[in-house]
C-alpha cells in the first residue's frame, strides 16, 4: 500500500485535527488505498521538526503551548518554512499558517516553493487561490505536481469539486451563497431582537468571531471566497478588488425587524453570475432575501451556495462552514484527489 509523506506548515487547529485523524483512525486512509506519515511540521510557536521515518504524533500532540520542538532529534526553536518545504521528504505539503488577505502571504510563498519542489500541496488558505489560483495552478502542471483547495470555500463541505463533477454537462451560470458563519450567525441574533454589538459579542464568546471581526462583518472574507468561484468554476479572471463588497455593519435592529415583518430575511450574499454578453460580475451586499428563496432558511453559523444551471435549474448545498475537523476533512478529500492523480484516476 502506497504511504505518502506529509510535511505539515502549521500546526494550528486545522493541521492539528488532520494529525489527531491520522494517529488515531489509520483504517480510514487504509481504505482509500494509501497510508500517511507525517515527516515534517513547522509552526511558528513550537519551530520545525523533521524525521523522515516519520514524526510520533502522540507525543508531538501531547507538548503543551510554550514548548518548542528544539532538543528533539531533526527538531529547532526555528520554524524554517523554506528549507522544510524544499528539502524535507515529504511528497505532500499540507498549508495551514495564519495568512494575510492582502497578499496571501506567508502561505502563498509555501506552496510556490512547493510546487516548485515538484511537491503537492493540499490548503485550506483563501488568498492564495483567489490572488495567485491560475498561476499556482500553472506552477503545478508545469512540474508535475497538484494544487488542491477545496477547503479554501466552504470548509469540510464540498462546493468546487462537487460542481466540477457532479454537474458536469450543465451550463453554470451563475452561484450564490452564504459564505461566512460568523455573519450568518450575527443576523441570526439580530432577527432575535439583539443590537449589531450585542450578536457580534455573542459571536466572540462563542468563538464564531475573531477578536477583530472586520473580514467577516465587512464582507472581505466572503469577497475571497467569491472571487474563487467566480474564477474555479465560472471561467472568470476576477481578483478581489473587482467584486463590489459591501458588508453587514450598517445594518440596524430595525432594518432586520422591517424584514421579517415583511416575511423576508437578511442575508450577507456573495454572488458571481455570468451576463448576456458573457462578462461575469460579482459582488458581496447584505440582500432581505423572500421566505421562499433557497438561502433564507439557512442558519446560524451554516454556509450554502446555489448553483445556477440551465438543465436542473437552482441547486443548493449547505453544510458547515468552519471547524477544525470538518476543515480537516477538506485536507482529506484534496489528499485523496492527489492520490487519484497520481495513480492516474485523475479527480477534476
Amino acid at each position: 500500500m502506497t504511504t505518502y509523506n506529509l510535511a505539515l506548515i502549521g500546526f494550528g487547529g486545522v493541521n492539528r485535527a488532520l494529525a489527531e485523524l491520522i494517529r488515531d483512525q489509520p483504517q480510514r486512509f487504509a481504505s482509500l488505498g494509501f497510508k500517511l506519515r507525517v515527516v515534517a511540521i513547522t509552526d511558528l510557536g513550537f519551530g520545525s521538526l523533521v524525521q523522515p521515518d516519520g514524526i510520533d504524533l502522540a507525543t508531538v500532540l501531547a507538548m503543551p503551548r510554550g514548548a518548542s520542538f528544539e532538543g528533539m532529534p531533526g527538531g529547532s526553536i526555528e520554524p524554517r518554512n523554506e528549507d522544510v518545504i524544499k528539502d524535507s521528504p515529504a511528497d505532500i505539503v499540507v498549508e495551514a499558517t495564519f495568512t494575510s488577505p492582502g497578499d496571501a502571504e506567508p502561505a502563498v510563498s509555501h506552496v510556490r516553493w512547493a510546487l516548485a519542489a515538484g511537491k503537492h500541496v493540499v490548503t485550506t488558505n483563501k488568498g492564495p487561490v483567489a490572488l495567485f489560483g491560475q498561476e499556482l495552478t500553472a506552477l503545478a502542471k508545469d512540474h508535475g505536481a497538484r494544487f488542491e483547495y477545496e477547503g479554501a470555500v466552504m470548509s469540510g463541505t464540498p462546493v468546487l469539486r462537487l460542481a466540477r463533477t457532479m454537474l458536469a454537462g450543465l451550463a453554470l451560470e451563475g452561484v450564490q451563497g452564504i459564505l461566512n458563519g460568523t455573519s450568518n450567525f450575527v443576523l441570526g441574533r439580530m432577527e432575535s431582537g439583539l443590537r449589531l454589538e450585542e450578536a457580534i459579542a455573542e459571536a466572540q464568546q462563542l468563538g464564531y468571531a475573531e477578536a477583530d471581526p472586520g473580514a467577516d462583518i465587512e464582507g472581505s472574507d466572503v469577497r475571497l471566497k467569491v472571487t474563487i468561484l467566480a474564477n474555479e468554476l465560472l471561467g472568470a479572471n476576477l481578483s478581489p478588488e473587482d467584486v463590489d463588497t459591501t458588508g453587514i455593519q450598517n445594518l440596524s435592529s430595525d432594518d432586520v425587524a422591517q424584514a421579517m415583518a415583511n416575511g423576508h430575511r437578511w442575508k450577507l450574499i456573495g454572488e458571481a453570475n455570468r451576463g448576456s454578453d458573457g462578462t461575469i460580475k460579482a459582488s458581496v451586499r447584505p440582500v432581505a432575501l423572500a421566505a421562499d428563496h433557497p438561502l433564507a432558511g439557512i442558519a446560524g453559523a451554516t454556509n450554502a451556495v446555489s448553483f445556477k444551471t440551465d438543465l436542473l435549474g437552482v441547486v443548493t448545498v449547505s453544510g458547515p462552514g468552519a471547524g477544525r475537523i470538518e476543515t480537516a476533512y477538506a485536507l482529506v478529500s484534496d489528499i485523496i484527489a492527489v492520490n487519484d492523480y497520481i495513480k492516474g484516476a485523475i479527480r477534476v
